[in-house]
């Protein structure tokens, strides 16, 4: 059977598929310990299960408006104004199922054959195959560790040229849990100001920062680039709903206008009942989160020691998200029982083996040289991963 060519650029999640393997795994009865989930370890908090059951019960069970039903949106237009000070009307939001979606239709409705998308490296997976699909060429622009994988102003001002339609930020990144300073954004800002093209601000780990870092976004920081900045959020994180779906996209009403378009003709409206439970998300007290937050800063502290312990391993002290992207540049060709670690991938393999440890390597994220971990899980977990991958570490020759 022929398939497209755009099926064949892309490939399938490999955050998704390991997550799949370790559950495979501990369903034979293998005690693996999983490092590789972009998911929180709690359930969604009670009060938003009740809003999507009581709406199920008074028969919210039947289509929407496409864009999401008004009072969502306008509950994501009066979040921007009370924690930003930033005026959206409830015609510059559009909710979809996740946020992956949200930016698949975003790319969809601005991108022609060649057009060029700024990515900064370390990135997540996503961005990359999405902007394919779209017909768009990734032009990936890589940071380094000295740089804790900042995207620099002189990077960027390299990076971008006459088929340049739009930059991708991240912050707090996936999958190296950096946070980009006010002033580093505002630097950015000046260079993309000159050039005109959109940006794309991916703020889904917006709320998930540690050690009172303040969290700020291009838009935050120089207001006249609202004009052509779409803010990407989801509920998925924040709240604990990466099943329910529903992501969001702020921004100029024309391009979220032809976004909503394409949904229209893929998926309609997200799921009803999901939309009042990301509305009373919204609505409720943030006391879950800021439970969550110091639930995970002393697990991040934890897992940033045990790998700066470990010889070969380098691992930076991420400001935001729920991630560890350690180097093992100095691991690479040493010899393991199956031959020589010659990429990130046949440590993540040597490891899976070895220690029964499920992480995710880090080609996929446009870096060969690291490997992500989520640390969401229990903190005993995470001892008792860190003390497998030691033990495994000391195996190679």
């Amino acid at each position: 059977m022929k398939l497209s060519k755009r099926s064949l650029a892309i490939k399938p999640s490999i955050t998704l598929a390991l997550a799949a393997k370790a559950t495979a795994m501990r369903a034979e009865g293998i005690a693996v310990i999983n490092f590789a989930a972009g998911e929180l370890d709690t359930d969604t908090p009670e009060r938003i299960k009740r809003a999507a059951i009581e709406a199920l019960n008074r028969g919210m069970t039947k289509y929407t408006e496409v864009r999401g039903i008004a009072p969502l949106r306008e509950a994501i237009a009066q979040k921007y104004k009370d924690e930003f000070g930033l005026e959206y009307s409830s015609d510059q939001v559009l909710v979809s199922c996740g946020g992956k979606h949200s930016l698949y239709n975003i790319f969809q409705a601005m991108l022609d054959e060649g057009d060029e998308v700024i990515i900064p490296a370390p990135y997540w997976v996503s961005y990359r195959d999405i902007v394919l699909l779209s017909g768009g060429v990734p032009r990936i622009v890589k940071g380094s560790g000295r740089d804790d994988f900042r995207l620099t102003p002189e990077g960027l001002k390299a990076a971008l040229g006459p088929r340049t339609r739009a930059l991708i930020l991240n912050s707090p990144n996936n999958p190296t849990g950096v946070a980009y300073h006010r002033e580093e954004l505002l630097a950015l800002s000046r260079i993309v100001e000159a050039h005109g093209c959109l940006i794309i601000s991916d703020d889904v780990y917006e709320k998930i920062v540690y050690d009172d870092f303040e969290f700020h976004n291009i838009v935050t920081v120089n207001p006249p680039l609202k004009e052509r900045t779409v803010i990407v959020n989801s509920m998925s994180k924040t709240y604990a709903m990466t099943g329910w779906r529903i992501g969001y996209a702020v921004g100029p009403v024309p391009l979220l206008s032809a976004a909503g378009k394409i949904q229209s003709q893929s998926t309609s409206n997200p799921t009803s009942f999901a939309q009042a439970a990301a509305l009373e998300a919204l609505h409720g007290p943030d006391d879950e989160l800021k439970e969550l937050v110091r639930g995970l800063q002393p697990r991040r502290d934890a897992i940033v020691e045990r790998f700066n312990a470990m010889e070969g391993v380098e691992c930076n002290r991420p400001e935001g998200a729920f991630y560890v992207f350690p180097s093992i540049r100095s691991l690479l060709g040493k010899q393991g029982k199956k031959g020589t670690i010659a990429s990130a991938s046949d440590l993540s393999n040597f490891l899976l083996e070895e220690a029964q440890v499920v992480a995710v390597p880090g080609e996929d994220f446009g870096s060969p040289e690291h490997i992500r971990f989520s640390y969401t899980v229990p903190m005993n977990d995470i001892h008792k991963g860190c003390d497998r991958i030691e033990t495994a570490l000391k195996k190679l020759g």
